[in-house]
């Protein structure tokens, strides 16, 4: 662990900021500052196209009174730009109870410093765009047919404090690192594309803990592959999604309709059926916040409370949503620690953190040698969901045949389409080989990062949306 940085904001000017939003009346006040670092860089056949550093630094401050919520941030740290933005944030939600009201700030949870090892920040340019041009050469010197090869590096430092007029004070130091890689590879069928990434909330270690060359080759043998796939079946039929892989599934059709401001909005598919048996007893469904070094974990929310473990569905029936502070005070309810922003520039909603679904029992090579016949879904791409109904349509980005319970032939790239509630209940199978992958959510605008995750697993029955007969 790294040594400690300065303090964002003192808290003594932060309790005062607090009192003077509060000066004109209000139920709550809360102060959110952010001090992040980024870097980017991509690498497109063979040369440098982007090489970037980045510094956003502010502050966002609420003010709630009633049904009405007041926000206004600021890029000026200073005690006075904070008064500013505290009174701007005041009058939007001004209530007839002024008056003076004094914060103390209590409930303490300061972090000591980052977890990560090797902060990015002292690794030097060149070092990262080596990593690019050792992936760009794995790819080349090992598939012929790569005609084309892009990667890319980025990494951030995100310091926060949050203060709020209920005396919680607490800060986070997350440093985050990705890279990925994509090829392209040419033959009598045409082009096709592989990608490979890999993501966590760690610093410059990740690159003592895998290989670059080895993601290239992983994205080229895909790519190379995909060059003599046969058209994929069009009908419902048995679907494996393999682990890792199809967290993205679960975390668009079952996760959105689990975030409570879409309960509340009656905009879910699960509103009014807690208590209600929702999907296979094989399933238990949780977000948690808490797992170490995953691309959405965290100490603390972007609302200042502590990151937890949430059973959303256990065995099948569905006992919770997730709660930001809002919705959770609304309800009567305490924050699940789901209150996540992209910046100080934005209000925080219910979002989720890592999703995943437990592993079950099953060996993983035996749920496919039980399948006589259906599709083997290696690598799921992006979908679009209807949170309300949980229909669903994604990408399929490496998929095979099988047949005979044995994974044959490679398939073109095509879609799977459902619906999440449904799909839940079609899962006969749940394998013992549980892994993540990283993604990036966007909600209404906003866009954090969150982790998936499942074990290998068989739905009994879903659409394929290729050309061929099934």
């Amino acid at each position: 662990m790294t040594a400690a940085a300065s303090p964002l904001v003192e808290p003594g000017v932060v309790e005062r900021v607090l009192a003077h939003a509060l000066r004109h009346g209000g139920d709550f006040a809360e102060v959110f500052v952010e001090d992040k670092r980024s870097t980017a860089i991509s690498l497109d056949d063979r040369r440098v196209e982007e090489l970037s550093s980045g510094h956003d630094k502010g502050a966002g401050i609420r003010v709630v009174s009633g049904e009405t919520t007041g926000f206004a941030h600021t890029a000026d740290l200073s005690e006075r730009g904070l008064l500013a933005a505290a009174e701007t944030a005041a009058a939007v939600a001004r209530s007839s109870a002024p008056g003076a009201r004094q914060v103390e700030l209590g409930d303490r949870r300061l972090v000591d410093g980052t977890r990560a090892e090797i902060l990015p920040e002292g690794i030097g340019k060149a070092a990262k765009v080596d990593l690019l041009r050792r992936a760009d050469d794995a790819a080349r010197s090992t598939q012929q047919a790569i005609v084309q090869v892009s990667a890319g590096y980025g990494d951030s430092r995100r310091r926060i404090l949050v203060a709020s007029s209920e005396g919680l004070l607490a800060s986070d130091d997350q440093v985050r690192t990705r890279f990925s890689v994509v090829c392209v590879a040419s033959g009598d069928s045409g082009m096709q594309t592989g990608y490979e990434s890999r993501a966590h909330t760690v610093g410059f270690e990740l690159f003592d803990r895998f290989s670059v060359e080895d993601a290239a080759r992983t994205a080229a043998g895909r790519a190379v592959a995909k060059l003599s796939a046969r058209p994929a079946p069009s009908g419902v039929v048995p679907v494996v999604i393999k682990s890792g892989t199809g967290g993205i599934l679960f975390h668009e059709a079952c996760g959105h309709g689990l975030e409570a401001d879409h309960v509340v909005k009656d905009a879910s598919a699960y509103r009014g059926k807690l208590g209600e048996l929702v999907a296979s007893p094989l399933v238990t469904l949780v977000d948690d916040g808490t797992p170490v070094d995953q691309w959405g974990t965290a100490v603390i929310d972007d609302e200042g409370h502590p990151a937890q473990r949430n059973i959303l569905i256990e065995n099948g029936v569905l006992t919770d949503y997730m709660w930001d502070y809002l919705r959770g005070r609304r309800s009567g309810r305490a924050s699940s620690g789901n209150g996540r922003r992209q910046s100080y520039q934005h209000l925080p909603m219910v979002r989720m953190t890592n999703t995943y679904l437990l592993a079950g029992t099953d060996d993983p090579d035996e749920i496919v040698a039980q399948t006589p016949y259906g599709v083997y879904v290696a690598k799921l791409g992006g979908g679009q969901v209807n949170t309300a109904t949980g229909d669903f349509v994604f990408g399929m980005t490496e998929a095979f045949l099988i047949e005979d319970g044995r994974i044959t032939e490679p398939l073109r790239d095509a879609n799977l389409i459902g619906n999440g509630p449904d799909v839940l209940r079609k899962i006969d199978a749940v394998g013992n080989d549980f892994d993540m992958s990283p993604g990036t959510c966007g909600k209404d605008g906003q866009s954090v990062p969150v982790g998936c995750g499942q074990a290998t697993l068989r739905i009994t029955g879903v659409t394929v949306g290729g050309t061929a007969g099934a």
